[in-house]
């Protein structure tokens, strides 16, 4: 099989994001898994307004933070070994979604045990997009980012304003196209997660489990321009 392309690759794992994200957020008391310093305002307002939850969004921080240097690591020692880093490390991130969708499988499961369960799969989630926020900055870098999208519907505005403003550079019709398949397949992605958890549980986990690994097996052609 031939590898993805990269701008491809980087598209559907905007679309992984947004659909980890937010069935991350309907599932598990609001928690962020992919933007996870979104996790901080909720828990400033849960100083104020109590719910559920606060303990996870405390916990899922320092698991992201570890998933991302863990990543960092696995990287510089393929890196060391003259391995590509690109796959092995899509497929941990599949394993960590698969953990994911079984400790929130099983939380469903077992009611007895279930609150903890549900943290854990909390943690698996964090961890698995910890791995991809890092995974897309180094291997990725020079495309669209793939995980949080604030800076990429802003910079897609001011394109698309320099566009309406007859400024039409040769490159700028390549730059919109670049930012704005990513931003839409993350709102689908998420549009996807809250109707497929809605639908079926955890087990919608699937989905991105299958869209990771597929990456895991076909590689993408990162040396595009």
């Amino acid at each position: 099989m031939k590898p993805l392309s990269a701008h491809h690759g980087a598209t559907l794992l905007a679309g992984v994001a947004g659909f980890v994200d937010t069935l991350g957020f309907v599932a598990l008391f609001g928690l962020f898994t992919a933007h996870v310093t979104g996790n901080f305002v909720l828990i400033g307002a849960e100083l104020v307004q109590p719910g559920h939850g606060v303990a996870l969004k405390l916990l899922a921080f320092p698991v992201f933070v570890l998933a991302v240097a863990l990543c960092r690591w696995r990287a510089l020692a393929l890196e060391r070994q003259g391995r590509p880093a690109l796959r092995p490390l899509m497929g941990l991130q599949a394993m960590l979604l698969l953990a994911f969708m079984a400790a929130g499988v099983a939380s469903e499961l077992v009611p007895a045990h279930g609150q903890p369960l549900a943290y854990a799969a909390g943690l698996f989630g964090a961890g698995a997009m910890g791995m991809q926020n890092a995974s897309s900055r180094m291997l990725l870098a020079k495309l669209t980012p793939n995980t949080v999208m604030t800076g990429n519907v802003t910079q897609l505005v001011m394109e698309a304003s320099d566009w309406i403003a007859g400024r039409r550079d040769a490159g700028l019709h390549q730059r919109i196209s670049r930012l704005f398949y990513p931003v839409l397949t993350f709102a689908l992605g998420s549009i996807a997660g809250a109707l497929s958890y809605s639908a079926v549980g955890f087990v919608a986990l699937l989905l991105p489990v299958a869209a990771v690994t597929g990456i895991a097996i076909v590689g993408l052609r990162t040396s595009e321009p």
